[in-house]
């Protein structure tokens, strides 16, 4: 089959999509694919550089996002659609994190091409890369959510946000993150009101939309789902505090147990919760 993988691009998490890319081609062409890689910022990736650019290191976030955003944009409405790599393909598989790749930008573009690609379409992306809109919806539907608050100077709201108010609504401490990024990119965990103001602008820094969130303390436990099927529920232990950058994409950083030590029961609500959402 003729594959081209999607990757790369102009979000924070640009490192991360060119590991998945490194992974996933080799993992195609070890069972007899034709595949080629587009970067959405820069096009065809050629044969020579792929192993300079698709390493399976994470790395830190790129410092040229505006310059890469501006390139993949002109990409992307230039004619990156009507490049043989991308039109003759027989499906595209998306290594894309973040960014335009994962909000449903690049999956509208897609269908309006009438071309066949991997994972969810443009609304399904676009609703759960935004997490103020991805927890009503889960509110909705009867999973759980810890309370939050928005803060949008460009639609003011937020504007007389004050440290009564957070205290109030979601206590001390307080998780404060970008609305519509991954990877914990911009998030700040704030203990009491003065660090408050710095860590909104931090994430103001990845998006226009922040959410504060009451911290939840816990065990971080994840699911993933198969069609309709919950796999078994895993356990993520992080050397970190938080399961940070770091410790998602640095080799030794967490520990990750599967299946997590719980109970039957407490494994089984999980499991339902991931299928619900």
């Amino acid at each position: 089959m003729r594959i081209t993988v999607l990757t790369g691009g102009s979000s924070a998490e640009r490192s991360v999509a060119l590991a998945s890319a490194g992974q996933v081609t080799t993992a195609l062409r070890s069972r007899g694919h034709d595949v080629v890689v587009v970067d959405t910022a820069n096009g065809l990736v050629a044969a020579d550089q792929e192993a300079g650019l698709l390493d399976t290191d994470v790395r830190p976030a790129p410092d040229d996002l505006d310059a890469l955003a501006d390139l993949e944009r002109e990409l992307l409405l230039g004619g990156l659609l009507d490049t043989p790599a991308v039109r003759d393909t027989e499906v595209l598989f998306l290594a894309l994190h973040g960014g335009r790749g994962e909000d449903g930008t690049v999956q509208h573009l897609l269908d309006l091409a009438g071309l066949r690609y991997t994972g969810a379409g443009a609304l399904a992306s676009a609703l759960a890369m935004d997490k103020d809109l991805s927890k009503q919806l889960f509110e909705r539907v009867g999973v759980p959510v810890a309370d939050w608050l928005m803060v949008c100077p460009e639609r003011g709201v937020g504007a007389d946000l004050t440290g009564d108010v957070v205290e109030r609504a979601l206590g001390w401490p307080v998780v404060v993150k970008p609305s519509k990024q991954g990877s914990t990119v911009g998030l700040t965990v704030v203990q009491q009101e003065a660090g408050l103001g710095f860590a909104i602008q931090e994430a103001l820094r990845h998006d226009d939309e922040v959410m504060l969130e009451r911290f939840i303390p816990g065990r971080e436990l994840t699911v993933g789902i198969l069609g309709e099927e919950a796999l078994a529920v895993g356990e993520i232990v992080p050397r970190h505090e938080l399961f940070d950058y770091e410790c998602k994409y640095t080799p030794g950083m967490s520990e990750e147990i599967f299946p997590a030590d719980l109970p039957i029961t407490v494994a089984g609500d999980v499991q339902r919760l991931g299928r619900i959402a």
